[in-house]
Formats: structure tokens, sequence, C-alpha cells
């Protein structure tokens, strides 16, 4: 899923990875609640990437489903 700038990718071990297209160095991953568990993201962009993933999760739920945005 991408939004915003960000590619938001499902880890086989159920964890987000996140990278910021824009800065590929700027990468973070969280657990599906929203927890982040690392990254090289500083604060701000780290609670923006909170608020996207709170606010499109469910776009990821089903492995199948695509929706353009």
């Amino acid at each position: 899923m991408i939004v915003g700038g960000y590619a938001f990718t499902r880890m086989d071990n159920g964890n987000i990875r996140v990278i910021d297209l824009n800065e590929p160095h700027h990468a973070s991953v969280i657990r599906p609640n929203g927890e982040v568990i690392e990254t090289s993201m500083d604060d701000v962009e780290t609670d923006i990437v909170e608020e996207y993933w709170q606010r499109n999760k469910k776009y990821m739920e089903e492995e199948n489903h695509a929706e353009v945005l």
C-alpha cells in the first residue's frame, strides 16, 4: 500500500515495513497495532506514518484486495 509517499508492506512475521519513497533511508518497522519497533525516522515523520497506518490499515487486511485512493 502506498499512502502520502510512504510504502507499507507486510513482512512474513506480520509486522509492517514502512519506507519513505522520497528518502528511502527513512524507514520503520511497526506492529499491526501501530507500535513502532524500530525506525530511522524523526519523531514528526514517525507520527505521520503512524497516522497514515491507523487511517488506512483496513486496506491491507485482505491480501488480494487493492483500491486506488
